[in-house]
């Protein structure tokens, strides 16, 4: 507990410093960079997918989604890059001559650009007019979600949440992770309200805070089913106290484009 606490505490003023004062194009080589280790987590952690040039194609396409996503999503360009890896995917079932399954290929379209297009929310965001307010909203819906579902769990977790899946979790939690959601998506509201003289619509804050929150806990449990069935505790080590990339933003895959529609839909921030 002791370090994952302070690895959060370092992490976590880096990435608001490079999400809120650095431009947009640094905050989505960031998350391409994110994206692409997510990936390799993907594929090659959970044996998946062993093949190199396989994960070395989905790595790259991960990264170009997140600038992709960065430059508004420009249809063109995007055809491109699908074009290109779907030909470069099946170019080497054919070459394997079908030792290379079917399978395999739909997990590196998964890892090198469904997953990375969820992640990538953050970015597209941060390219809005408002994107430097709005692109805090994911990371409070689902850290702060993550944080109050922690603690509630360890002091009052009774009831078991989804046993197989996630033994850890436990109703208790999700209704402290609930409340976690709320309280920062209220806070946030008055801290853009005081310092930055946005309005706010407080009662869609806590639409955001609910939703958020279920969301964050959905996609814990989507990544969740999957190392229960490769056998992995762990996507990786390299968050201490963590795990890997996809142990720490899993709940950001769902959490961010959730953000991203409500946004569009019932802005709460304007």
């Amino acid at each position: 507990m002791k370090t994952r606490v302070i690895t959060a505490a370092v992490l976590l003023p880096l990435l608001l410093i490079a999400v809120l004062f650095l431009p947009k194009v640094i905050t989505a080589i960031a998350f391409g960079a994110l994206a692409a280790a997510a990936a390799y987590e993907f594929l090659y952690n959970t044996a998946l997918v062993q093949h190199p040039r396989l994960i070395a194609y989905s790595a790259a396409m991960a990264f170009l989604t997140a600038l992709w996503s960065c430059y508004g999503s420009e249809y063109t360009w995007a055809m491109v890059g699908i074009l290109a890896f779907f030909g470069v995917l099946f170019g080497e079932m054919m070459a394997s001559h079908v030792k290379i399954s079917v399978e395999k290929v739909a997990y590196c379209l998964m890892a090198g650009l469904l997953l990375p297009y969820l992640l990538s929310s953050v970015v597209r965001i941060h390219s809005w007019r408002l994107g430097r307010y709005y692109i805090l909203i994911p990371f409070v819906l689902a850290f702060l979600s993550d944080t109050g579902a922690y603690f509630a769990g360890r002091a009052f977790g009774r009831h078991k949440l989804a046993p197989v899946i996630s033994p850890n979790k436990t109703v208790e939690g999700m209704l402290g992770g609930i409340l976690g959601a709320i309280l920062g998506m209220l806070i946030y509201g008055v801290v853009v309200q005081v310092f930055f003289r946005l309005k706010v619509n407080y009662l869609y804050a806590l639409v955001y805070g609910v939703l958020g929150s279920g969301a964050a806990v959905f996609g814990d449990l989507c990544f969740s089913v999957i190392k229960r069935q490769t056998g992995i505790k762990d996507y990786g080590n390299v968050i201490p106290g963590h795990g890997g990339v996809l142990d720490r933003f899993d709940s950001m895959m769902a959490v961010g484009p959730l953000a991203e529609l409500l946004l569009l839909l019932i802005p709460v921030v304007y």
